[in-house]
């Protein structure tokens, strides 16, 4: 039997998990650490994982506990990082885009070859057993001669219209091919052969908070192999459509690679009147026999072979069965490929016209308010109100850069790690007022424990000890038991005893909320708590999930009968609750739930975006008893079965008050701080639907 590999992950963001499954489900590969410069995180990922958690690169080739990584970095660290891997001796396999240049792909791979270790390009579709079945059934000469293809990416962006903007693929118009591209180039390189692209046309620009614009449309045109090839992304809110099509002079082939699906349309020799029954029905049996297949994949696999998943897996045993037997790792996933594939990316991008660049407004800011996750949706309007009320912002953020270009003269944002107790004091110098904004997005009690309480805290004590007049800390109404539609909540309701049966994100803001009120007490922490609604309007996001669950965008199943009066509340209107609360000194130690008036219910939204923008969007009622005893069963599953721990125990409670049965009664904001929300029913329409930019077109 060939030995296993050791495997560690470098990257603990959202795409390791993907990988980590597909590395503990191949036969012939051993997950055993896990590298972050985030410490915390990687030690998060470890123990749910029980694996190793290192903080650098160094420190695991030092530790000698893996063979090979996965490089899951953003991608401008995708070289420097292979590279020292490499220089370790151990094996690579790299996520798409495998690096920002041809010529840092063929550097990587040179290093791979001299070292004697194996490199591979994560182009993970093309792992999925129906592209594969695809590929044969074109090499097979079933399709007859080959003439077109066309090879689809529609799938909305949301990042383009709500944020955030500081990541790397929103920083430059570039950024958006070589983060998508790779997907639909690898399919076309991997059909046809060498790519020569004769045409790129660009549509849709949306416009991007501080300045610049991003196309949302691009159709590009090549030929490959004697084929012409049409690439399509188009990432406003439009129906999934992630596909490859080809079209031959025998049957017309479509693989659905987010469905890992594939359904040939092939001539047959009927008459006239039974050609067309055949067609239908032998294109409908190819549908219904994918879909049962599928279906039972992933029921009996626990949802552990979704298609995505399914392509990590494909990748992984290809990799690690290569090494384990000693040979080169298939063509698919070759360096040569990768090369290929980032030269015909490089080639598209220089058909790009050249961006227009936006001189900066003059002058240095002297902030006086701290603004802290000032690039979410809340923080950008609050940021951008003060800065029109004349207040001189300063703005926490990963990056050193933010969606303020067009006033960074009043506006600057600065790095400073939450987790950092004298960055953040050193940041409140010279600051009044400091906003909570931040959260994060925890799967475990302990998780939400180290990253939201325990942040919170911190940011907290920073402000008592640089003396700051007020923090303003946003919780949410998520925390309330909303399930009773006889009970009005006010800010004297409460949030009840036993937090531990609600959802982790509703827990976490509760206990912030005790923690920082205990500090008002004890410390004189000079607090005000504020918790929006359902908050909506330009910026914010069509599939907005405080409504229900989407299925893409043109899908939802509202939580509940969907009847019942929403807590909306527009953008604009929650930053001038929060200035207010920084400016009146009744407001301290105070809470306010800032819900706007009586407007719609969630059929009412959803009718409301039909008659304004044309859309019908197709809604159904989400029986909450059901979806409480599938979220039971999922717990089951996930705790006994596939042995996870530190997950939040569902509730039926809490699956009520995601309906918002029970209606607010705003009063005390309007009444304390002269807050004054939108009241007028066609203007609420009008900021929260017509203007917002819902489908980004």
């Amino acid at each position: 039997m060939s030995k296993r590999t050791r495997v560690g992950i470098i990257g603990a963001g959202y795409i390791s998990d993907w990988h980590a499954d597909a590395i503990q489900a191949t036969d012939q590969a051993e997950l055993t650490a896990v590298v972050d410069n985030n410490l915390a995180a990687a030690q998060e990922f470890a123990a749910q994982r029980g694996i190793t958690a290192f903080g650098s690169v160094q420190e695991l080739l030092s530790a000698g506990v893996v063979d090979a990584v996965h490089v899951l970095t953003p991608p401008e660290y995708h070289r420097a990082v292979s590279e020292e891997c490499i220089a370790g001796g151990l094996h690579v396999l790299v996520e798409k885009p495998v690096a920002l240049s041809a010529s840092d792909v063929e550097a990587m791979v040179s290093a791979a070859e001299g070292a004697g270790v194996q490199f591979a390009a994560g182009h993970n579709f093309l792992a999925l057993p129906s592209y594969q079945r695809l590929k044969a059934l074109k090499e097979s000469g079933k399709l007859g001669r080959v003439s077109t293809a066309e090879i689809n990416w529609c799938f909305p962006l949301g990042p383009l219209r709500s944020g955030p903007y500081g990541i790397w693929m929103m920083c430059e118009t570039r950024n958006l091919l070589l983060e998508l591209g790779p997907h639909l180039y690898a399919f076309m390189q991997d059909l046809f052969g060498e790519i020569e692209i004769l045409h790129l046309q660009t549509s849709k620009e949306i416009a991007l908070p501080g300045g610049g614009t991003r196309p949302q449309g691009w159709r590009i045109l090549a030929r490959a192999g004697g084929v012409d090839v049409t690439l399509n992304l188009a990432l406003v809110e439009t129906y999934d459509d992630r596909s490859v099509v080809l079209r031959g002079s025998s049957a017309m082939a479509r693989l659905d690679y987010a469905k890992d699906s594939l359904v040939v349309a092939g001539v047959n020799t009927s008459d006239l009147v039974l050609n067309p029954l055949r067609d239908a029905l032998g294109q409908s049996v190819g549908y219904l026999r994918e879909g049962v297949v599928n279906a039972a994949r992933q029921l009996t696999s626990l949802n552990q072979k979704s298609p995505y998943g399914l392509s990590f897996r494909g990748i992984c045993d290809e990799v690690y069965g290569a090494l384990g037997a000693a040979r080169q790792v298939d063509a698919r996933f070759s360096g040569a490929s990768a090369i290929k594939v980032m030269r015909a990316i490089e080639d598209t991008l220089a058909l790009l016209p050249k961006p227009v660049v936006h001189a900066k407004p003059t002058g240095t800011p002297n902030p006086t308010a701290l603004v802290i996750g000032g690039t979410g949706f809340i923080g950008r309007a609050l940021t951008r109100r003060l800065a029109e009320n004349g207040t001189h912002v300063r703005v926490l953020s990963r990056g050193k850069t933010g969606p303020f270009d067009d006033i960074a003269d009043k506006v600057e944002t600065v790095a400073v790690s939450l987790r950092d107790a004298e960055g953040l004091e050193a940041a409140m110098q010279g600051i009044t007022h400091v906003y909570h904004l931040a959260k994060s997005e925890d799967k475990t009690w302990a998780a939400a424990l180290e990253n939201d309480v325990a942040v919170t805290e911190r940011i907290a004590q920073a402000a008592l000890n640089a003396g700051v007049k007020r923090l303003i800390y946003t919780g949410t109404i998520a925390s309330y038991d909303l399930s009773d539609p006889q009970v009005t909540i006010t800010e004297a309701t409460g949030f009840g005893e036993d937090m531990e049966s609600r959802n982790i994100y509703a827990r976490s803001k509760a206990e912030c909320e005790a923690r920082l009120m205990k500090m008002h007490h004890d410390k004189g922490l000079p607090v005000t708590i504020a918790r929006p609604g359902i908050v909506v309007g330009a910026g914010g996001p069509l599939q907005h999930w405080g409504i229900g669950r989407w299925h893409g965008a043109g899908a939802v199943k509202i939580w509940g009968d969907g009847r019942n009066t929403l807590p909306f509340v527009l953008i604009d209107d929650v930053a001038d609750g929060l200035i207010l609360m920084a400016e009146h000194d009744a407001a301290l130690g105070e809470s306010f739930n800032l819900i706007g008036e009586p407007m719609l219910s969630a059929r009412g939204y959803f009718d409301a975006i039909h008659q304004k923008l044309g859309a019908r969007i197709k809604v159904s009622s989400g029986p909450l008893g059901l979806l409480y005893g599938a979220d039971a069963v999922k717990f089951f599953l996930k705790t006994k079965v596939l042995r996870r721990g530190g997950l939040s125990k569902p509730s039926l409670r809490d699956w009520k008050s995601r309906a918002h049965y029970s209606p607010f009664d705003n009063s005390k904001p309007k009444e304390i701080l002269g807050w004054a929300p939108e009241d007028q029913r066609e203007s609420f329409i009008k900021a929260a639907i017509s203007d917002a930019g819902l489908l980004g077109f």
